[in-house]
């Protein structure tokens, strides 16, 4: 029993979506499961994949085919709001959004990798890339859902997630979207007596990130959904956005 406890404190205090917090998204699925069995046996095993996970394996390759190119008959928007796991379900579920892809952008290391970026050393911020169709959903949609999914009031940091890896951010594409979202930007800053810290920068490069990550809620729904609660995101975007926080 005390092992157990041990490896529960561990999971509630360092777990994150980046490595910046030691544990990564295999540990928190072995926790998950140390914490549904509590068993010598799961807890054992939910230890040594702490350890052993602390580098996430990059043996699945890097798919931007299909992700990265939008037809003309679409459109691109792209924002940053802490882990990239949690930022693809809301959008995902919007009627008109096309498809959602996990990323890095806004930092100075030409294609880099995940563990470069939770590590916070080349600049980018875990991002989200969302393809539309502008006659279905507009960009001001997309901002609204955006505000209320993030916490726009503390800086390098989303949740149990620090770091500037993990600054929330919006990044338009178009000279229509950069208005939009200063307009939204200054909407937002009139509710709150705090200052909204949310960069509002001109996009750069979108470089997608590997393939595990892609999906992650639909592919591991009982580690994304510990992960989630751990982090304390639902209940902080309750706090800040009341009855219209996000989900």
């Amino acid at each position: 029993m005390r092992t157990f406890l041990v490896a529960c404190t561990a999971a509630l205090t360092i777990l994150g979506c980046g490595q910046s917090v030691a544990y990564d998204e295999a540990s928190v699925g072995a926790m998950a499961d140390a914490s549904a069995n509590p068993s010598s046996e799961t807890v054992a095993a939910a230890s040594t994949a702490a350890i052993e996970s602390d580098t996430p394996s990059l043996e699945m390759p890097r798919d931007s085919a299909g992700r990265t190119l939008p037809s003309a008959a679409v459109d691109t928007a792209i924002f940053a709001g802490g882990c990239f796991w949690c930022m693809e379900p809301p959008y995902d579920k919007l009627d008109g959004v096309l498809s959602t892809t996990s990323g890095y952008t806004s930092g100075s290391t030409v294609s880099p990798t995940y563990e470069q970026v939770s590590a916070g050393r080349t600049g980018h911020t875990e991002a989200i890339q969302v393809v539309f169709d502008p006659a279905r959903v507009s960009y001001d949609r997309l901002l609204f859902v955006f505000w209320r999914n993030v916490d726009p009031l503390t800086a390098n940091q989303q949740f149990c997630d620090r770091g500037s890896q993990y600054r929330s951010g919006i990044y338009p594409r178009t000279p229509t979207q950069k208005a939009a979202a200063e307009a939204s930007l200054r909407a937002i800053a009139a509710r709150f007596t705090q200052p909204i810290v949310t960069e509002i920068v001109t996009a750069t490069p979108f470089y997608v990130a590997e393939e595990y990550h892609q999906d992650y809620y639909t592919k591991n729904p009982v580690r994304y959904n510990f992960y989630r609660s751990r982090c304390g995101r639902d209940s902080r975007l309750k706090d800040v956005w009341g009855a219209e926080a996000g989900k």
